[in-house]
């Protein structure tokens, strides 16, 4: 990933963020060493102050991975709250479950294996937050099933949406940035939301659902 802000400044942000629990630390660790994708300690406490701000129970995460997001999520919606863990992957949601039980907030997690939107579908009702992190050609697609899930008042949440600054790099055509493109476009064309990208990390889009 090429570097967004001067590294300097993103070593300067990490270090300012509070200490994480050691469970969480052995996250950040294992996906170093073994090159799994996370949000990281400060997009993850982004994602946790803004479930809190709107008083969040119910969020529906598009793509989890080994459930580093999830369990700043699960933070945020306290017991008898509730979050959506999804992957494709069992390995990685096998490993999900070890971490939020280790976190002791398995108990408020809802672990889904499969396709992200599939799952979206199989899941009734609407949510305080829906986070988007899928393979970045799915994008798309994702907006397109999350949009219509998310209760007035709440956030539509997406990581990389900077994509390492390929959005703006018109040589640059490959599905994964073309599909960053148009979920960007898409997104802010909602009249129903209002859209902003905060540059933290690769880039984080907010969207509050007005009406």
């Amino acid at each position: 990933m090429a570097d967004l802000i001067a590294p300097e400044l993103d070593r300067y942000v990490r270090d300012l963020v509070a200490p994480r629990p050691e469970v969480l630390a052995a996250m950040e660790a294992f996906a170093a060493e073994h090159d799994v994708p996370i949000v990281g300690p400060a997009v993850g406490t982004l994602l946790e102050i803004l479930a809190r701000s709107i008083g969040a129970e119910r969020v529906f995460e598009m793509g989890s991975a080994i459930g580093y997001s999830t369990a700043f999520f699960a933070r945020a919606v306290g017991r008898g709250g509730q979050v959506f863990y999804t992957d494709g992957d069992p390995k990685n949601a096998e490993k999900a479950t070890g971490y939020l039980r280790r976190l002791d907030l398995l108990d408020r997690v809802t672990v889904k294996v499969g396709d992200a939107i599939a799952s979206l579908e199989e899941t009734t009702g609407y949510f305080d937050v829906v986070f988007i992190d899928v393979d970045k050609d799915g994008y798309p697609a994702a907006l397109k099933a999350a949009a219509p899930r998310v209760r007035r008042g709440g956030y539509l949440l997406a990581d990389n949406v900077l994509w390492s600054g390929k959005v703006v790099d018109a040589a640059v055509t490959d599905a994964a940035t073309e599909g960053i493109r148009q979920f960007n476009r898409a997104l802010f064309a909602l009249e129903e939301f209002r859209s902003v990208i905060v540059p933290l990390r690769d880039g984080v889009a907010i969207a509050r659902r007005e009406s």
